[in-house]
């Protein structure tokens, strides 16, 4: 099997993640997997770049099974018609390119064209999340012809029994919150910052890991943000992290906040809750059905009123974050694993490799 990813397959982001961990799981499986980065550029490529992306598909061999990263595939269907008879083609789609925040309409249908052409060239079209797979029907994709496979999660909280760890000691003042994402506009910096800006207590500090360099302007006019409206003390941007840092992360916080705008699954919620973290986020992709009604407090996506409202009760009431950390834990038995994500894997490329 070939795994086409835009740009560094190392990034730490959720899709990236995704795809080392199913990459890792396939090869543990005994599959051979070659990875192969195309062009940083994606999902916007230059000439240059779409051009270094068909000499890839081009050298490999016939009747290969290949997966192509959504980044890269929906922004370059004539590549991959070139090949789509000569190549066994999936694609993994995290969420539509079309989705992202921050498009102009133009550049909103130029994608979604794009992405609608590129996803009829496929056999198979996987998928993190149910509600990905019903944005999908919008481009023309059968859903026979798609698979959802949701991240797993292998923290020691998760896929077990029973959870003994005993619920987190209350902390005194501030509360820590923790956010882990990419600091893009889709995943609501900003949104997150006026909300706790708006509360009347002073009794919380938050601490955002997530790259700095995907969208440096936007970073940018979050670093400016948070020293307008006065919270520079209490506001932490970490910058993307290695594991040794994000381990320590983790058992520090108090209160996971995601206030995404539009996510395909939301991986980084899973892993606070098989953490047994309270949630503070949005009802998008998978977030709501993890979370239910326990685990934390879910609102629109861009409501900073609602989303301010929730974090202000977590925030002001110990036992109540108390009773959300053990609702995490139990809610944490029924995530999914990624043993199971890569038997489903395997599964799908047996099928496309049986094909005539």
């Amino acid at each position: 099997m070939h795994f086409l990813v835009p740009g560094d397959p190392l990034a730490r982001t959720g899709g990236y993640a995704y795809d080392r961990r199913i990459v890792a799981g396939l090869r543990a499986l005994g599959h051979a997997v070659q990875v192969h980065a195309l062009d940083a550029s994606f999902p916007h490529p230059d000439d240059a770049a779409l051009e270094a992306a068909r000499r890839v598909l081009n050298a490999l061999p016939s009747d290969a099974i290949v997966v192509i990263d959504g980044l890269a595939l929906g922004a370059m269907p004539e590549v991959v018609a070139t090949e789509a008879a000569r190549l066994r083609l999936i694609a993994l789609v995290h969420h539509p390119l079309a989705a992202e925040t921050g498009l102009d309409e133009s550049r909103r249908r130029a994608l979604f064209a794009s992405e609608q052409a590129a996803l009829a060239q496929v056999r198979k079209v996987i998928v993190t999340s149910p509600p990905t797979a019903a944005a999908l029907e919008r481009y023309g994709v059968a859903r026979e012809r798609v698979e959802i496979i949701e991240p797993g999660t292998d923290h020691p909280a998760a896929g077990t029994a029973s959870v003994s760890a005993p619920a987190p000691a209350v902390a005194a003042p501030p509360v820590a919150l923790l956010c882990i994402a990419t600091v893009v506009p889709r995943k609501g910096h900003l949104l997150l910052l006026e909300a706790l800006a708006g509360l009347p207590e002073t009794s919380w500090r938050l601490d955002c890991i997530g790259s700095l360099d995907r969208d440096p302007g936007h970073a940018v006019a979050v670093a400016r943000r948070i020293e307008q409206l006065g919270i520079s003390a209490r506001v932490v941007m970490h910058g993307e992290c290695d594991e040794a840092t994000l381990d320590r992360a983790w058992p520090a916080a108090e209160v996971f906040v995601l206030p995404t705008l539009y996510e395909g699954y939301g991986m980084a919620v899973a892993e606070a809750l098989a953490r047994g973290l309270p949630i503070i986020s949005t009802r998008t992709g998978g977030i709501a059905a993890m979370v239910g009604d326990d685990a934390g407090r879910i609102v629109e996506p861009g409501d900073a009123a609602a989303l301010g409202a929730a974090l202000g009760a977590v925030i002001r009431d110990p036992e109540l974050r108390a009773k959300m950390a053990g609702a995490a834990r139990l809610r944490a038995t029924a995530l999914p694993q990624w043993s199971a994500a890569v038997r489903a894997w395997a599964a799908v490329l047996a099928a496309v490799g049986a094909e005539a």
